[in-house]
C-alpha cells in the first residue's frame, strides 16, 4: 500500500473529476443530473443544493485541481495550502456508512465543492509529503490528455482508464513489430 485507503480513494475521485472534461471539449458534467451521477459513483456524502451554482463550483474546482498535474512541488504546496485555508480545514477521524475510519476536514454541511476540494487537498498533502508528485501523469497515448494517478508498485502505469488507450497502444506496437519482422 502506497497511501492510506482514503487517500487513494480521494486521488481516484480527483482523476475521475478531472477526466469529466475531455481534451476535445466533451463535457461529462453538463447537467445537474450528470453531477448527481458523478457524486453517487464517487460516493460523496453530505449536504447538496442540487442547483446550477453547485454544478458551476464543481466544474471550477475541476480546473483548479487539474493544475496540480503540471505543478512543481512548490506550486502544488501553494494550491493545497490555499484550499485548506479557504475551507478552514479541521481534520477529524470519522466513520460512516460502509467506510471505516478516515479523515474529513470539513463538516457535512459545507458546500459540495468545498468538501470535494478539501478532500482532494488532504490527499495531496500525503502525495507531496511522500515526494510522489511524479505519480501524477497525463495519459501516454498520443491522442489523449486524460490524467491518471500511478499507484502501481513499480511506477509503470502510463495510460488512463477513460478509454482503450493502453489496448490501442499495445495493438499498434504489435502491428509495428509484425510489419518490421
Amino acid at each position: 500500500m502506497l497511501f492510506a485507503p482514503d487517500t487513494e480513494v480521494a486521488l481516484r475521485s480527483v482523476v475521475n473529476l478531472i477526466n469529466t472534461l475531455e481534451s476535445d471539449g466533451t463535457e461529462h458534467l453538463s447537467t445537474r443530473a450528470d453531477l448527481d451521477r458523478f457524486i453517487e459513483e464517487e460516493e460523496f456524502t453530505g449536504s447538496r443544493t442540487h442547483d446550477d451554482g453547485e454544478l458551476a463550483s464543481v466544474r471550477t474546482l475541476r480546473q483548479r485541481l487539474r493544475t496540480l498535474w503540471d505543478a512543481s512541488e512548490d506550486e502544488a504546496v501553494t494550491l493545497v495550502n490555499a484550499i485548506l485555508l479557504e475551507s478552514r480545514a479541521l481534520p477529524q477521524l470519522v466513520k460512516h456508512d460502509h467506510w471505516d475510519w478516515h479523515l474529513h476536514a470539513t463538516t457535512p454541511e459545507a458546500p459540495l465543492a468545498e468538501r470535494m476540494s478539501t478532500e482532494a487537498a488532504m490527499a495531496f498533502v500525503d502525495v507531496i509529503r511522500s515526494k510522489e508528485l511524479d505519480r501524477l501523469r497525463v495519459c501516454a497515448a498520443d491522442d489523449c490528455e486524460a490524467v491518471l494517478i500511478d499507484l502501481s508498485k513499480n511506477r509503470s502505469k502510463r495510460y488512463c482508464d477513460t478509454g482503450n488507450c493502453a489496448n490501442r497502444a499495445h495493438v499498434r506496437a504489435y502491428r509495428e513489430r509484425k510489419a518490421a519482422g
